[in-house]
């Protein structure tokens, strides 16, 4: 994943991407709070936090894809060699201005303030440069893994896949009108102070205990305007699940 000749010769506007992804990513990674940046109907919608899309633009939501994310940007360099600066430059506005929008139009239409916030990274910038590379981008060389027919460009793609954490946000965005809806419809009631309460009937001689709520959860809850007391209450009772946790706190809000 070289992309020509090392460094950023001739390539000041992909060396300008990859120093602001490194700038917005490694504080807040730092400070473990990646989720925050990430897109939300809460978040967009109802507390109007414009800031979020341009931090969404530009940083990533993990160390693993900090690390990848900023290798691709810095082999996709080459493309800015190939056009120049100018219209490489336009390609990365026009292709980041058309994926914030289409979440914004997605987080918009579906009104689910349920959703973990979307995955943050110049993903958008990312996965389009993988058209002109799919078509522009010769193949060199061709050999055999374990019988398996690849090519340089081979890896360039696997890199593009080790993304666990934007896959996993894309599968549960899929998914989510078909999961859990026996939980939805169980009864819930609220406190004086508003803390929800889940109405059960244990088993007669069992005892089950619930894992911890992890910090990454209470702040993604505490990111869509709910109590961080509410949100660690929430989140013991549904075993840890972010998703139903901020639909038992949206009930409590509307009664």
């Amino acid at each position: 994943m070289s992309g020509g000749l090392p460094g950023f010769h001739n390539a000041p506007v992909s060396r300008a991407v990859v120093v602001a992804a490194a700038l917005f990513s490694v504080p807040f990674g730092l400070r473990s709070r990646f989720l925050d940046l990430g897109l939300s109907h809460q978040n967009l919608y109802k507390n109007l936090r414009i800031w979020r899309v341009i931090a969404s633009l530009f940083a990533f939501s993990s160390s693993p894809e900090l690390i990848f994310g900023v290798a691709l940007l810095y082999y996709f360099r080459v493309f800015e060699r190939q056009i120049g600066s100018n219209k490489y430059a336009v390609f990365i506005v026009f292709s980041m201005t058309v994926s914030v929008l289409l979440q914004i139009l997605a987080l918009g239409y579906l009104k689910d303030p349920s959703f973990n916030p979307l995955t943050s990274g110049p993903y958008g910038l990312i996965f389009a440069s993988y058209v002109p590379f799919f078509f522009d981008i010769p193949i060199s060389t061709k050999f055999r893994i374990f019988g398996l027919q690849l090519c340089d460009k081979s890896f360039v793609y696997l890199a593009g896949l080790q993304v666990p954490e934007y896959v996993t946000s894309l599968f549960s965005r899929l998914s989510w009108p078909f999961s859990n809806n026996s939980y939805q419809r169980l009864p819930i009631a609220t406190t004086d102070e508003n803390i929800p309460h889940r109405q059960t009937h244990q088993m007669q001689g069992t005892h089950t205990t619930t894992p911890d709520p992890t910090e990454s959860s209470i702040v993604t809850l505490v990111s869509m305007g709910f109590d961080p007391a509410s949100a660690i209450q929430a989140l013991a009772l549904t075993n840890n699940d972010v998703n139903l946790a901020s639909n038992i706190l949206l009930e409590a809000q509307s009664t």
